[in-house]
């Protein structure tokens, strides 16, 4: 039977309010805690993940990813092949931005292995593990970086993308930290243009990744109809002070 038309093996999931809110307070106090992310993301998500794996499925490459277990992790973590692109494509520029900031696909998928045990569909399965490893690809095509208002904006527009209520509580929550931390700076327009970057850009989780890593990022960001963020980036004082080592000094 076809990708296009299996049926799908699932269990609606209630949100876990009270999860969601303690795991909140823990990712506020230690922000460099990504498990919380993930307990986060798990406890709010309801039905996004499978409505969004149903558009996905419905899509021609979202059924040959499926078909033929085309696993992004593979790309990304090949890092002979990214390592010697060209400057300035998408796989080069992923791999400088994982090298420099110390993270890798395989730091995701050990932050969030308790989250990811139990899914009924092996096919929904595979999908939520290829949206987990494209992260870190969202900040680049994106333009935040790994800093903490980076995190927030980014965060934001994966909500616009994926209407996952988790990424709304992050979002909204840093929002309100960084707020207090940085009274003078626009945080809140700055993540709300993250959230219309999000809702003008392509859809990201159907994306052709593979195809795309020996291109241009800026062709990319281009096909894929992506705004630069500028109240983002005349922040520098605030993305300098939420450097993930500055946050973890403050815990």
């Amino acid at each position: 039977m076809s990708s296009h038309t299996e049926e799908i093996k699932y269990t609606p999931q209630p949100r876990r309010w009270g999860d969601a809110w303690r795991a909140l307070k823990q990712l506020m106090e230690t922000p460099e805690d990504t498990t919380q992310v993930f307990k986060i993301m798990k406890a709010l998500a309801g039905n996004s993940l499978f409505n969004e794996f149903k558009r996905f499925r419905k899509t021609d490459f979202g059924a040959k990813v499926l078909e033929e277990r085309i696993n992004l992790f593979d790309t990304l973590t090949n890092r002979d092949y990214l390592s010697k692109l060209p400057e300035g494509t998408l796989g080069k520029t992923y791999y400088d931005f994982c090298q420099r900031e110390g993270i890798s696909p395989e730091g995701l998928i050990e932050a969030s292995a308790e989250e990811y045990e139990g899914f009924e569909d092996k096919n929904l399965e595979f999908y939520a593990n290829r949206t987990r490893e494209s992260h870190d690809l969202w900040h680049v095509v994106s333009g935040y970086g790994r800093d903490g208002l980076g995190e927030v904006c980014v965060v934001a527009f994966s909500y616009a993308q994926t209407k996952s209520l988790g990424f709304a509580a992050i979002a909204v929550m840093g929002a309100h930290k960084f707020k207090s931390d940085f009274q003078d700076a626009n945080i809140w327009s700055t993540m709300w243009q993250a959230y219309m970057n999000g809702r003008k850009a392509a859809w990201l989780p159907g994306v052709n990744w593979e195809a795309l890593m020996d291109k241009p990022l800026e062709e990319v960001r281009e096909f894929l109809n992506i705004r630069t963020p500028q109240k983002y980036q005349k922040l520098d004082h605030v993305i300098a002070g939420t450097r993930p080592e500055v946050l973890a000094t403050q815990a």
